[in-house]
């Protein structure tokens, strides 16, 4: 199995956790930040791994502990840090969720990695996700991570409107969204077409 080195990336990190986790019997799913950080090629980056399970900590140490990781338990009780690599783990308790939306572990995606499988919600979960925390807490940022996601995944819009009117969200909001993404997108296609023009100009030069 991969090793945890000074130069591992966050997608290794989590893909040697989630392997490790795995092989020891626990099932932990990679949801939050880390799972945006992932399905954005790192547009936004995040500091923590939070992997959700039912496992307790005394499950969770003699696994982490041979990876190199040591249980902080600060600032929550859960963290686990690791000298090599800037990111800490965490283990927030099941359910999966998504506003009023849960999920088993079996109904999230895995990602087979050079460095491990890696067990991590869906693209269309991650945005629910995301969604979910911008209308719970009136988070902006988290409503931008969920653009990000979709913006650069395949996602299931039929199934987003669907979870859009069970959170009580109007289809007024579902068209806003979507049409942000939109957006995103075409912005992002803009900017590639000009670099590409640019470099064709240097190129002649």
């Amino acid at each position: 199995m991969a090793r945890i080195t000074a130069t591992s990336t966050l997608e290794d990190v989590a893909a040697i956790v989630s392997s490790s986790l795995e092989n020891a019997g626990i099932a932990a799913t990679l949801s939050g930040g880390a799972a945006v950080s992932i399905y954005s090629n790192n547009e936004y980056q995040s500091k923590d791994l939070d992997f959700v399970t039912a496992a307790l900590i005394a499950d969770l140490s003699p696994v982490l502990s041979k990876l190199g990781f040591v249980h902080t338990g600060v600032p929550r009780m859960s963290q686990f840090s690791h000298p090599l690599v800037e990111w800490f783990v965490e283990f927030p308790p099941t359910p999966i969720s998504f506003g009023h939306l849960y999920v088993t572990h079996e109904q999230c995606a895995t990602i087979a990695l050079p460095a491990g499988t890696l067990r991590i919600v869906t693209p269309t979960q991650s945005v629910m996700d995301r969604l979910a925390a911008n209308i719970a807490w009136n988070d902006a940022q988290s409503r931008e991570q969920a653009i990000l996601v979709a913006a650069n995944n395949d996602v299931d819009w039929d199934e987003l409107q669907v979870w859009f009117e069970n959170e009580g969200e109007s289809g007024a909001e579902f068209e806003r969204f979507r049409a942000a993404v939109r957006k995103k997108k075409k912005n992002r296609f803009r900017l590639s077409t000009n670099t590409a023009a640019k470099l064709k100009t240097n190129l002649r030069i």
